[in-house]
């Protein structure tokens, strides 16, 4: 079974308390030093003087945490953020530790488990994809919440979220926000066709073809098939659009090779070598480079996250401003529309030095008044229902309010925390299917390796 290499630590522990080093002079340890000082202070300062020379006292200034999350931006960043805690009060000061974005998912998680192994309480706080909640609470790294987070106080989220952060009956996360694939198109060229945004499969392949052929649209459907987590996340949502799935609830019954998952991978490969309606490139894009030709005017469809409508709408980003519309995705005749869910969650190091003050710091990051912030700057949809119905995220990020039910009614991906070694099999898989259209083998192969790891 495979394991994430941890490294041996190479830095030293933060604690911020005075530590146990000899005095120079003395030879006496700090905190015995610090005892009699007191005990000088007292009126023994005769006595002790003959034992310790004088100290000037230091006072105390705020606990410091350190605090590692993916690198998310818009009008602000994460640091932006965190730096308005500080500013807010003077009890707590977190020092940012920025990782890489949500695209180089495998990085970020292999930064985090490294870091988190090492029980030495750091990072403090951290944030993680919520498909590492199962593995991160099941190797006891990430502390329970319940205690500070009582259930009353969990009602102001949306259940799907609060059940995504509960591993083995405890809260082991706390909500930051939601995200899912969707569908973006444009609306002026679907417009010349008189046709509306498509709800099956059919219809996407069918407007493609229309605008390829016609010359009104260089590429048809664009999306991501790198051999890396986002293609997982675009497998689960075809999948899911067919009425299928990859691993049942109970985290041990594969369903990857059922006839429902065969036909959709069946229609991802044959999306670029039947229908012709995606490019090649798609092998090995993941987000950005899906997202580029699509703001630049090159495409009808793009499926991506919620992130690309503010750059859409950006005239200094998109040659597409205000000529772009968003939906769910499509589905298979018969079928509902299915999205992959995502989106980065809080958790708090089991073995923080500093657990109140780590606390205090995630319970303001997913308040009300931050979750707003995050709406408005990075256009992260809010897990607060409060929040998004909140006038100022209708006006400035309408698409939320429009795929609501999308984003709260979004599929995991396959929960189990075995879901590092899970994930690099259908990766594997998947890509070699879409590259040789051995799709039924391909499948069968994934099974029988997900069947061996989830049973281990």
């Amino acid at each position: 079974m495979h394991k994430t290499a941890v490294p041996p630590s190479t830095e030293p522990d933060k604690d911020h308390s005075i530590n146990d080093s000899s005095d120079s002079h003395s030879q006496i340890p700090r905190r015995d030093f610090i005892k009699r000082t007191s005990l000088a202070l007292a009126g023994s300062a005769a006595a002790s003087s003959m034992l310790l020379p004088t100290r000037r006292a230091v006072a105390a200034g705020p606990t410091e945490i350190t605090f590692a999350s993916a690198k998310f931006f818009g009008k602000q960043t994460i640091a932006d953020i965190a730096e308005s805690y500080n500013k807010a009060q003077d009890k707590v000061r977190v020092m940012y530790k920025e990782l890489p974005p949500p695209s180089s998912s495998t990085e970020v998680h292999q930064q985090l488990v490294q870091q988190l192994a090492r029980r030495n309480g750091e990072p403090d706080v951290f944030t993680q994809d919520i498909i590492w909640i199962a593995e991160f609470a099941d190797a006891k790294w990430a502390l329970p919440l319940d205690e500070y987070f009582n259930s009353d106080a969990m009602k102001d989220y949306f259940p799907g979220m609060v059940q995504a952060c509960t591993w083995q009956g405890k809260l082991t996360a706390l909500p930051w926000f939601v995200d899912s694939g969707m569908l973006y198109y444009r609306k002026d060229l679907l417009a010349d066709l008189n046709a509306r945004a498509p709800e099956t499969w059919d219809e996407l392949i069918d407007a493609a073809k229309q605008l390829t052929s016609s010359g009104k649209s260089k590429l048809g459907f664009l999306w991501q098939a790198k051999q890396a987590e986002v293609l997982v996340c675009d497998l689960v949502s075809f999948i899911g659009s067919n009425g299928g799935s990859i691993l049942e609830p109970d985290g041990k019954t594969v369903r990857i090779a059922e006839e429902p998952a065969v036909e959709a991978v069946q229609l991802m490969h044959d999306l670029i070598r039947k229908y012709k309606v995606s490019p090649e490139d798609v092998l090995s894009w993941d987000e950005e480079p899906s997202r580029r030709p699509f703001t630049g005017g090159d495409a009808v469809f793009l499926r991506n996250w919620s992130y690309v409508w503010k750059v859409a709408q950006n005239e200094s980003e998109s040659s597409v401003a205000n000529k772009v519309g968003v939906a769910p995705l499509p589905h298979f005749p018969g079928k509902k529309s299915a999205a992959a869910l995502g989106g980065y969650q809080y958790g708090v190091n089991a073995h923080s030095k500093n657990r109140e003050a780590a606390i205090d710091f995630v319970r303001w990051m997913s308040s009300p008044e931050t979750q707003l912030q995050f709406a408005l700057q990075l256009g992260l949809c809010p897990t607060r229902p409060s929040v998004l119905a909140d006038p100022k995220v209708g006006q400035e990020q309408p698409f939320m309010r429009q795929l609501k039910d999308v984003f709260v009614g979004a599929i995991p991906r396959p929960v189990t925390p075995k879901y590092p070694q899970v994930t690099l099999v259908l990766q594997s898989q998947i890509s070699r299917a879409l590259t040789t259209g051995e799709v039924k083998a391909e499948l069968a192969a994934a099974k029988a390796k997900i069947q061996t790891i989830v049973a281990a």
